[in-house]
């Protein structure tokens, strides 16, 4: 892979740097199952993989982002709806790691 976003962090961090290519770049937005994985610093270095920091977008890049939604009809993954009085158990399998895209919590 040329670029690997990487936003789960501790769980696929070993995964998202073997991925990528020679000089490809891993771009980090998140660490949702810990923040704290082997660094892997030589095969980084060795391999002169870049790895980038990057945080939400503007505004802009939101609206952009809904519009290609729109457009291509591309919708997020999701794995179960529960509604807030059970948002314990959404939680509960999110902790697990058993889920398959998002646990959306409703009203």
């Amino acid at each position: 892979m040329d670029a690997v976003l990487e936003s789960v962090g501790q769980a696929t961090w070993a995964h998202s740097i073997r991925s990528v290519r020679p000089g490809g770049s891993v771009l980090v937005c998140g660490a949702t199952s810990g923040d704290a994985p082997p660094a892997e610093l030589t095969r980084i270095f060795f391999q002169e993989i870049r790895v980038q920091g990057v945080t939400m977008g503007t505004r802009e890049d939101l609206g952009a982002l809904a519009r290609f939604c729109a457009r291509t009809g591309v919708r997020p993954m999701i794995d179960a709806e529960v509604p807030l009085a059970e948002a314990a158990e959404g939680l509960a399998r999110l902790h697990e790691g058993g889920q398959f895209g998002k646990i959306v919590v409703r009203p």
